[in-house]
């Protein structure tokens, strides 16, 4: 595994209730015990994990970033420890937890662990020792007063195969092990598991990854949303985000086909669907084509542009091709709508 935003309502002053002071205090001692069971405000939020959560937090549109910043977007505003490591399984995760985790005090972690316990084959990680290694983490992150939140392991390719089929046990022990010890659960496989039995019995392989493990923006938001809820967030509040994503910047990294691209291009949740729908519409069987075909016309039209320039500045460069795509993909589809 080494690849790499309330509300106001103006007219609220005119609608308060009075409440008796015995039932406003037992209301306000409920609501407290509620919000107390969720992630707070000043809090440290870890992120445990292999290249799936180094990506997260790396990559624009990365699950990592989508929680920190919608948790800030709810009122929460949480410091994040990114600690996600390519390649990385249980036994390694438990050898670097002082190190990358219990020695930065977060108040939370999120576990992600599974994906090459499997995926390594001969060098992964049996069963029983994954749910001692997995054991032994949460034994001593919550011994440190840490609150875990753990993850299902997400597919190894989205299909039927032989990994996930052994991968299902190792989700199973997941499942009960937040069961019994009362923590958090994302159950991230099941989120997917979901989504991708929604998809017409043809799809094409790829349709929440981006090499059949490693998260497209899709993925990303399956992720984002079930992190969520794990953490305290209603499904009310992660509705609502989805659907903001879909408008910001930023929320939806554009996939490159050929691993050519210089840098990261970003754009909203919305024209990153809207791109592939186009796609769908013209027959295109990758959506990556149409996006690989935009960002090359719109950093050949930038470099026309500065072709009588003594130096690049690649700095300026990026930013205006950034640009001149998104307002591309902008006007293509206001065109096909």
């Amino acid at each position: 595994m080494n690849r790499t935003r309330m509300y106001s309502d103006t007219n609220r002053m005119s609608k308060i209730v009075v409440i008796p002071s015995i039932a406003l205090l037992m209301l306000l001692r409920c609501s407290l015990a509620l919000s107390s069971e969720g992630i707070q405000t000043g809090q440290k939020l870890a992120f445990m994990g292999d290249s799936i959560t180094q990506n997260g937090w790396e990559s624009p549109g990365g699950y990592v970033k989508l929680v920190i910043d919608e948790l800030a977007q709810v009122g929460i505003a949480v410091q994040p420890i990114p600690a996600g490591i390519s390649g990385h399984k249980s036994n390694d995760m438990l050898a670097r937890l002082d190190r990358d985790v219990i020695g930065k005090k977060p108040d939370w972690m999120t576990l992600s662990c599974g994906v090459n316990d499997v995926w390594h084959g001969d060098r992964g990680v049996d069963l029983e020792s994954y749910k001692k290694n997995i054991t032994a983490l949460v034994d001593q992150a919550s011994a440190k007063g840490i609150k875990i939140a753990i993850l299902t392991s997400t597919p190894i390719g989205e299909n039927d195969n032989d990994n996930n089929k052994k991968l299902a046990a190792y989700n199973t022990f997941l499942r009960e092990l937040a069961a019994q010890r009362k923590l958090p659960l994302a159950d991230l496989n099941a989120d997917f598991q979901a989504a991708l039995a929604k998809l017409p019995a043809k799809r094409p392989d790829r349709c929440l990854t981006v090499d059949g493990v490693h998260m497209n923006p899709e993925g990303n938001v399956l992720m984002a949303k079930g992190i969520l809820r794990a953490l305290g967030l209603s499904d009310e509040q992660v509705d609502g985000i989805e659907k903001k994503w879909c408008t910001t910047p930023g929320t939806a990294e554009l996939p490159d086909i050929y691993d050519a691209r210089p840098f990261h291009l970003s754009a909203s949740l919305g024209q990153y669907r809207g791109l592939n729908k186009l796609a769908q519409s013209r027959g295109i069987a990758d959506p990556r084509q149409l996006h690989y075909t935009l960002w090359l016309r719109s950093l050949g039209e930038v470099l026309k542009a500065h072709d009588q320039d003594a130096l690049f500045d690649m700095g300026a460069i990026r930013k205006e091709s950034s640009d001149r795509l998104l307002i591309k993909i902008d006007e293509l589809l206001k065109a096909q709508n």
